[in-house]
């Protein structure tokens, strides 16, 4: 989470409904309640990522935690991939209202066909090859796959359709039912459990997601193969994706599976401290470029995209120091065994998520500039955190990861502003773009959206 978990963005393109068609089912909300329905969604979200990573941490030994993070963490690739091939996709679509409900459809069969696909397979590899607990949670992982994966896509599909409350209905249902399954697991549960427990109470969210969604698309009909022609948008979508957050997950993965697994437990339970500041992230990065593309000229965007990257940048410090100033008898109640190797790391988490700020803004300011820039700076600088992360563990363990995963945000970030600052100084930035549907829906994930560890 994170994922590190990035929500899709709540307003998708599409002609308006006409009356009595499949996409009319129930009275469509106005603007104002969908645009509070979709940032209550967000926090629902990301409130269920949190939960589910605190409980567990409370539940779980510092070597479970640390298996079900490095786990977690693998989940929240595939959950990036997945909202990067078909969900950033799923909301550009535009058209008769009866093809918008047939994609709608396709992508909920497609994601629930290639997870199942995927999963099943996996999960019957691992559990023949044996190997420990890690081997066991991440065949347990497979089984679950699309259940987790599927029930995302949903959340797509309604805002496609201009339904976020549905969405919202779901995912209250989703954190309800994660809080309660994990809550009444046994202290010392092995990751494998905890996983299990968490992706089949995904079960009753899915089934109403799915009601909901049949409902408002019946007669629409279906084409899970469309995802997969030539010229999907998901693929560019897809590999942004990779270059720019999956990365720094995979790194952190590798440092788990190959070096301490304790590792991974420490940078997840740190980054779990700050999911608030995720989802003020998320928030900037769905509206974020309909607001900019307000303003009057490429200077005022950037001033704009520069205060709010230093107003997110103070609200981390403050956080920090609040987290800092927690007894540890709080924070032992919030991570349990955890809370020790998590407090470390507050200093170079909260400064990392401090340069995140101010780099999640960067990249902001660039897509109303000049959209194509971004993808260079990503790969270039994804790259560079990852070689600052495996560097500084070399160099200084757990805490010297943090740091280096603080001083690869950091310059993201200050390449970011370096490349709007000579944009503006040639001239050469487009006018912003006019706000719309499109422009939300195609924005460029939070950098750090699921945290330094891939946290959602």
């Amino acid at each position: 989470m994170g994922e590190g978990r990035d929500g899709p963005a709540r307003t998708g393109a599409g002609r308006e409904p006409d009356p009595g068609s499949a996409a009319t089912a129930g009275r469509r909300p106005g603007r104002t309640v969908a645009l509070l329905a979709s940032v209550t969604d967000q926090g629902v979200a990301a409130l269920t990522n949190i939960t589910v990573l605190v409980v567990a941490a409370r539940h779980a030994t510092v070597h479970a935690f640390a298996t079900f993070s490095l786990v977690y963490t693998v989940f929240t690739v595939l959950l990036g991939l997945t909202v990067a091939y078909v969900g950033q996709a799923l909301v550009l679509e535009n058209g008769p209202v009866r093809e918008v409900a047939r994609a709608c459809r396709s992508a909920v069969a497609f994601t629930a066909l290639a997870a199942t696909a995927l999963g099943l397979p996996a999960a019957a590899v691992l559990g023949a090859a044996g190997g420990g607990g890690t081997a066991t949670a991440l065949a347990t992982l497979a089984l679950v796959l699309p259940l987790v994966l599927t029930h995302e896509t949903t959340r797509y599909a309604f805002a496609t359709l201009h339904r976020p409350h549905h969405a919202l209905t779901a995912d209250l249902l989703r954190l309800a039912g994660a809080l309660t399954a994990l809550a009444a697991q046994p202290h010392g549960a092995g990751a494998p459990r905890l996983l299990l427990v968490w992706g089949l109470s995904a079960v009753p969210a899915l089934a109403l997601a799915c009601l909901l969604l049949s409902r408002l698309t019946r007669g629409a009909g279906q084409n899970p193969a469309r995802c997969l022609r030539r010229g999907h948008l998901g693929r560019r979508f897809a590999v942004e994706f990779g270059v720019g957050n999956a990365g720094t997950q995979l790194a952190v993965i590798g440092l788990g599976l190959l070096a301490d697994p304790l590792a991974v437990g420490a940078l997840r339970g740190a980054s779990t401290l700050y999911g608030p500041m995720n989802v003020l992230f998320n928030a900037a990065t769905g509206f974020g470029p309909p607001l900019l593309g307000r303003a009057r000229d490429g200077r005022g965007a950037a001033r704009a995209a520069f205060a709010a990257g230093g107003v997110l940048a103070a609200v981390a410090g403050c956080w920090t120091a609040l987290l800092s100033l927690l007894p540890a008898r709080h924070g032992r109640a919030l991570l349990g065994d955890t809370w020790t190797a998590a407090a470390g790391l507050l200093p170079a988490t909260g400064s990392q998520y401090a340069a995140m700020a101010l780099g999640t803004c960067g990249l902001l300011a660039l897509r109303v500039l000049r959209p194509r820039t971004t993808l260079p700076i990503q790969l270039v600088f994804s790259l560079l955190s990852v070689g600052c992360l495996l560097g500084g563990y070399l160099l200084g363990g757990v805490p010297g990861a943090a740091w280096g995963l603080c001083a690869g945000s950091a310059a993201k970030g200050a390449a970011s502003w370096l490349r709007a600052a000579r944009l503006l100084r040639t001239g050469s930035g487009a006018a912003p773009a006019p706000a719309g549907p499109a422009a939300t829906a195609a924005a460029p994930p939070a950098e750090g959206a699921g945290g330094p560890a891939g946290a959602s």
